[in-house]
């Protein structure tokens, strides 16, 4: 995904600070030599973050139920996994409370007291590691800036309609605490003593995580405060927005965006930034004129949003842009970008962070371009098959000798074994008791009533006129001219029209795309997209005849019935 220096949208000459350096690949350099050790934890990719939490609850409990640790000390300890990676500040102040704890407390065999103080006493070496090196990467920021410092810029209208920089994380902190105090104060009311024992150490580590939330928010409402009191260290930089929806940033002279130095999540103000801070003066004589920009401002941000859903899609990086970077970066910092639009001609835009800066370490940086060119093989190998399935569908269209009047799509074995995933979760509906049993089981057979048909039943038919796609409520009808594309997006096979949202269809199931190119098979939804592409492209290849409305489908609201009836009986009844 690499982008070429013809390909970098560059910022206006006005509007860059005066003075403003760029941010060389040598200062670069020096700045990502001040990183800790490959050893110590910076960033998490999502899974590990959404892990992170489950895995401290579970130790939580463990530690509570097996080691008689009070519910308080069972969460204190094991809240560290979390505070490694997300709130190193924390755990180096908590750590040493965490040793006393385990030292003192509990019916701990003596090398599992001596493991615990060990992997405590490792987590506060590698958050202070970790700590020492904002240190030198703030210093090496300083220094690559030269000591020219410029104002944030602030987009016209941003400070009234966009909400403070913390305000999401305060309110999810707050019902973070709430359901920790709620879950402990409703111990006594479960059924089974495992459960008993377990859940208020479970209470008091969600208890926790709310205060670290909360943390966070003060933290990042404070950084963001402190960035705009006063003018900050300014550095040209090119960054461009990547397949997770996040900011990297390259070096100035980093053309290829070989290199990101470090990646945050950013928000677009909500005016351009060359707009002046002076329009109320005008706003009633030009208040007409505001109206139909603010009309196409609208139509603009809804393209905007439609070219990046596309692009998250289709897994593809944003264009490379200049950049002028406002405030110090270093592991954990704020900062605002004054950025070249992603269309060319338009005028820049300011982009302040919504999170915290992550710098890209060594193995980050390896393991993405090892994944990229992974993914990379995997795709053309799949754009081999799916070129020879359209190709056998103008062959087979040539070589017969007889019209084909309808051409049929329906649910697999992919489809099954999704249905088969979701259905190996019962054993644990069964082992379950207690009133509420019967309330989530009519919700999941309601859901299945709802989804399980579509799931299992679907059906696409194309004929003369077009595709016929079945569902619960009827048959749907797509002409071939209306067709916009017909894709296998990752696990998701997806039909759009041209029209409106309304004239999408769309199914998914799991996949494994290392497997299936290690074995060189083609998934059925890919097959499917290529057969219908090639018939939407190549009218030659369409089928001849209409479809008669058996041909084209029935309505799969009985099968939701049944399905709703079997599963509220199996919960009524054999519970």
């Amino acid at each position: 995904m690499s982008t070429h220096s013809a390909e970098v949208l560059r910022l206006p000459e006005a509007a860059i600070p005066e003075g403003c350096r760029p941010w060389d690949a040598e200062r670069a350099g020096r700045w990502t030599r001040g990183l800790p050790p490959r050893w110590v934890p910076v960033r998490a990719r999502t899974s590990v973050f959404v892990a992170l939490p489950v895995v401290a609850a579970a130790g939580a409990g463990l530690l509570h139920r097996s080691a008689g640790l009070p519910a308080w000390a069972a969460a204190l300890v094991a809240l560290h996994v979390v505070w490694l990676v997300l709130r190193p500040e924390a755990a180096l102040v908590l750590v040493p409370f965490a040793v006393a704890v385990v030292t003192t407390l509990g019916d701990f065999a003596s090398p599992v007291r001596l493991g615990l103080t060990a992997a405590l006493v490792g987590v506060w070496a590698a958050v202070g590691l970790r700590l020492a090196a904002r240190n030198r990467q703030r210093a090496a920021g300083l220094e690559a800036a030269g000591g020219v410092t410029a104002g944030v810029p602030r987009a016209p209208g941003a400070g009234g309609g966009r909400a403070q920089r913390g305000a999401f994380l305060l309110w999810s902190g707050l019902v973070t605490v709430v359901a920790g105090g709620a879950l402990y104060a409703t111990a006594g009311f479960w059924d089974l003593a495992e459960d008993r024992q377990v859940v208020p150490a479970a209470g008091w580590c969600l208890a926790g995580l709310g205060v670290t939330v909360l943390l966070s928010a003060a933290s990042a409402r404070r950084r963001a405060v402190g960035l705009r009191r006063a003018p900050v260290p300014v550095l040209r930089v090119l960054l461009r927005e990547n397949a997770d929806v996040e900011t990297e940033v390259f070096a100035a002279d980093d053309l290829a965006a070989l290199r990101p130095l470090f990646t945050v999540s950013t928000i677009e103000l909500d005016s351009r930034a060359d707009d002046t801070a002076d329009e109320d003066e005008d706003e009633d004589e030009d208040e007409d004129e505001g109206e139909s920009e603010s009309e196409s401002d609208g139509d603009s941000d809804d393209e905007r949003l439609r070219e990046l859903i596309s692009r998250i899609d289709d897994e593809r990086a944003g264009p490379l842009r200049e950049a002028v970077l406002y405030g110090t970066p270093y592991d954990g910092a704020e900062v605002v970008f004054l950025a070249a639009a992603d269309k060319a001609g338009e005028p820049p835009v300011v982009e302040a962070s919504v999170g915290p800066v992550r710098p890209v370490t060594v193995l980050a940086h390896r393991w993405r371009a090892r994944s990229e060119r992974g993914r990379a093989l995997r795709e053309a190998r799949q754009e081999e098959l799916r070129g020879a399935a359209a190709a056998a569908v103008v062959a087979e269209r040539s070589g017969r000798k007889a019209a084909v009047g309808v051409r049929r799509w329906r649910a697999g074995w992919a489809d099954w074994f999704a249905v088969a995933l979701v259905l190996l979760f019962l054993p644990l509906y069964w082992e379950e008791s207690g009133w509420w049993r019967y309330g989530y089981g009519l919700v999941a057979t309601l859901i299945a009533a709802l989804l399980l048909p579509r799931r299992i039943a679907w059906r696409i038919t194309a004929d003369h006129e077009g595709l016929w796609f079945n569902g619960l409520s009827g048959t749907r009808h797509l002409a071939w001219d209306h067709i916009r594309v017909a894709e296998c997006e990752g696990a998701r096979l997806r039909i759009l029209g041209t029209r409106a949202s309304s004239e999408e269809w769309r199914v998914a199931s799991p996949r494994w795309p290392w497997l299936e190119s290690r074995l060189g098979v083609l998934h059925p939804y890919e097959r499917t997209a290529a057969e219908i592409t090639a018939m939407w492209r190549d009218p030659a290849t369409r089928p001849t005849g209409p479809a008669d409305e058996r041909q084209r489908g029935r309505a799969l609201w009985p099968l939701g019935i049944v399905v709703g009836i079997v599963g509220a009986a199996a919960v009524l009844l054999l519970t």
